[in-house]
């Protein structure tokens, strides 16, 4: 009986060793198969279906394709992706403090929109313009045939060279602007100029003194944050070039205390079926503003700097700036259709 046992477990022992040998083996002809193998970007051939391709996967910028790919993927391997880099077919043309970064990053929870990152700045630097169509291209992220690519440069809506230049590139695009109230918006682009003059330990004029002459006691015309809250001054100049049809504008005061119904109204601007919904969008009562959810894991708000305090501004200084802005705004309601419950 020993006897038996003993010759069980031998062979039970010359067992495992053949295996192990084998594994050992096959370790190390497959090492050496891998060292032979041409390696490729980590995205070929995962997916074929578009439609299938999950939300944050649609969202590949340049960057991150190319850290991805380490550099093994070929310009042939990326158009067999169907990959591209597309020139835009909507751009978010201001008014800057107007809500264009909290937009973009909202209409960005979208499966078919794909935004440039940054501001690209190039309708409205000659520099950058001067490098041409392609060069602007190359800046844009990596995006799927049926995707729609966005940008968003507040200093477009007030450059005066800026809408024929977008209109030779594409006479169809569509034009977001998202408005605030005009005193409103003009105190918070103080508030982050100010803010910048701070930081570099700068002296700074207080809101008041530049935004009224102290010489005929009359709204300052002159100071650049006035001037872009006259919003139809703007906007005309781009009714030169395209029909009010083609553009959409957004209310940014609602962008931060109820944006759904206004992103709702963006998809259908932009002919995108309606994917965005509450469940994307969550109130932060610590930032005091609505952050954006993509997923069970994945969540974002908008950078800190967003939300700044206003300074206190004279009572008898923003009434007057109301005042001032007030026919303006009662000839941009009528050129665009749109209301606001501004004073």
């Amino acid at each position: 009986m020993l006897f038996k046992q003993q010759a069980l477990l031998r062979q039970k022992l010359l067992v495992l060793g053949s295996l192990a040998i084998g594994s050992v083996l096959y370790l190390v002809a497959r090492v050496g198969t891998l060292d032979r193998l041409q390696p490729t970007c980590p995205i070929e051939g995962r997916f074929t279906d578009p439609d299938q391709i999950p939300l944050r996967t649609l969202q590949f910028k340049r960057g991150l394709l190319r850290k991805l790919c380490k550099g093994n993927a070929s310009r042939e391997q990326t158009h067999r992706q169907s990959l591209v880099q597309q020139l835009p077919r909507a751009i978010i043309i201001g008014v800057r403090k107007g809500g264009t970064r909290a937009l973009l990053e909202m209409l960005n929870l979208h499966p078919a929109v794909v935004k440039a990152s940054q501001e690209i700045h190039f309708f409205d630097d000659d520099e950058n313009y001067a490098r041409g169509i392609e060069w602007y291209r190359g800046e844009m992220p990596f995006s799927f045939p049926h995707q729609i690519t966005i940008e968003k440069s507040p200093a477009y809506f007030i450059t005066e060279e800026v809408p024929e230049r977008i209109f030779k590139m594409n006479s169809s695009i569509k034009l977001l602007v998202t408005v605030r109230e005009p005193t409103t918006r003009a105190v918070s682009d103080y508030t982050q100029v100010l803010e910048g003059k701070e930081r570099k330990n700068k002296t700074y004029h207080k809101f008041e003194k530049l935004a009224i002459n102290t010489n005929t006691c009359e709204v300052n015309t002159k100071y650049k944050a006035v001037q872009t809250s006259i919003y139809t001054k703007h906007l005309e100049r781009w009714l030169k070039y395209f029909p009010v049809e083609q553009f959409h504008v957004v209310d940014g005061d609602r962008l931060i205390t109820d944006p759904l119904p206004e992103l709702q109204m963006v998809e259908r601007f932009l002919n995108l079926p309606a994917r965005i919904g509450q469940y994307n969008l969550y109130f932060n009562a610590t930032r005091g503003f609505y952050c954006l959810r993509f997923n069970i894991v994945f969540n974002k708000c908008l950078a800190g700097s967003k939300g700044r305090i206003h300074p206190e501004v004279d009572p008898s200084v923003v009434t007057k700036l109301q005042r001032f802005f007030h026919p303006f705004n009662q000839k941009f309601y009528q050129i665009t259709g749109r209301t606001f419950n501004w004073p």
